[in-house]
């Protein structure tokens, strides 16, 4: 039986989740079962004033009123200074006034994650700026979302292709900005595709799912 009034169709927890780390922000909703609705904001200047109306627009698109969502997610970087201090601000407003929960998901998980299934090591790879990147290392278990198997890092491509020994799949605007060296020095590596560029607000609320669940 459904929760608050919620179709059938639509199985809890009801979450809105936003991902603003990079140049392509989003905004999500997602449920137990599927994400409902999902929004790009590729923009470098008007992410503040596009955020809240595109928040407002996928509310009104999935029909759902905000007593309706079980909690709200957002990334926490690594990423954009700006665009994380505009998203967290955002987000900390919005669970103040509905008094919702408030999931935290590093941008990195959020990459990772859009590589469920995977065989290979999956590295997440964002600019960092100052010729470095920021990336962690995953693994993927069966169906399960990959699981971090090192810290956060901070290095130069060149130290991330000297920590790589084994087939791996690069992902993020960082494994792009640097394709070039990485793939001289890892040439087996596998470079994902331009749709996978970015952390997405899906993947967000996806993995905030298991955290509210907790």
């Amino acid at each position: 039986m459904a929760r608050h009034g919620l179709p059938r169709t639509i199985t809890p927890p009801v979450i809105l989740a936003l991902e603003n780390s990079t140049a392509c922000g989003s905004v999500a909703v997602v449920t137990g079962a599927c994400c409902l609705a999902e929004h790009s904001l590729t923009s470098t200047a008007t992410h503040s004033a596009r955020l809240l109306a595109a928040i407002d627009q996928i509310m009104n698109e999935t029909s759902l009123q905000w007593e309706k969502l079980d909690a709200i997610a957002v990334s926490l970087g690594p990423g954009s200074f700006t665009g994380l201090r505009i998203v967290l601000s955002t987000v900390k407003g919005l669970a103040m006034a509905t008094g919702l929960p408030l999931i935290g998901i590093s941008s990195l998980d959020g990459l990772a994650a859009q590589f469920m299934g995977c065989t290979r090591l999956v590295c997440p790879a964002l600019d960092a700026r100052k010729k470095e990147i920021y990336t962690a290392f995953y693994r993927c278990a069966d169906t399960a979302p990959p699981q971090r198997v090192s810290d956060y890092l901070s290095l130069a491509p060149e130290a991330l292709a000297a920590a790589i020994d084994e087939p791996v799949i690069l992902a993020g605007d960082g494994a792009h900005l640097y394709r070039q060296p990485l793939a001289a020095l890892l040439p087996e590596a596998v470079f994902a595709p331009m749709d996978r560029v970015f952390p997405r607000a899906a993947a967000i609320g996806a993995l905030a799912q298991d955290a509210y669940q907790r």
